[in-house]
């Protein structure tokens, strides 16, 4: 009996599959004899090396296990990691001085970069040069982008100078801020 449905008790018309012929049947049998005798034998070489005490060992070609060059092994890590944007950034932090020039990097540093945000945080020593670097951070982001790449760098965020430092005496309750509360 067929699996195909009979409507109104007439026989359905089915497409008959082509038949193989014993050539194609040999050339099946063939393969599937090949295949298993390449897993045989690799079953067999993976015995033996166990056996030698050893597991995959290097040969005479190149593979995944050759060493690499420094440059390279580190390229490798940071695009399988996805580091590509913070490692940009990370060379933009190391020249700062010939990005925004030497007279600016002297007082103005950069800090850190949120890649969430995309924002670049700078301290500055004084408030005169924070102005300065505000005013200067529209054309600085369009050039940190023509670096890094479009929409890397959307803001600037700027920071004045920080308050005094903060002394801990015996006169000092544990926890307690005291004066420094109003610089931060």
């Amino acid at each position: 009996m067929s699996d195909e449905p009979v409507e109104s008790g007439e026989p359905a018309e089915s497409p008959k599959a082509p038949e193989s012929s014993g050539v194609d049947l040999a050339r099946v049998a063939l393969r599937a004899a090949k295949e298993q005798a390449k897993a045989r034998g690799a079953a067999a070489q993976q015995k033996k090396q166990a056996r030698r005490g050893g597991g995959l060992r290097s040969g005479a070609r190149a593979d995944g296990r050759d060493p690499l060059p420094l440059g390279a092994a580190i390229n490798r890590l940071i695009t399988e990691r996805g580091w590509e944007t913070p490692a940009a950034v990370g060379g933009v932090m190391g020249r700062w001085p010939q990005i925004v020039g030497a007279d600016l990097a002297n007082h103005c540093v950069p800090q850190k970069y949120d890649e969430d945000e995309r924002v670049l945080t700078v301290q500055c020593d004084s408030t005169a040069w924070a102005t300065q670097l505000r005013l200067l951070a529209p054309r600085l982001v369009a050039r940190l982008n023509e670096d890094l790449g479009q929409g890397t760098v959307r803001l600037i965020k700027v920071l004045g100078p920080g308050g005094p430092q903060r002394r801990y005496g015996p006169l000092r309750a544990p926890g307690s801020v005291g004066p420094g509360d109003t610089y931060g």
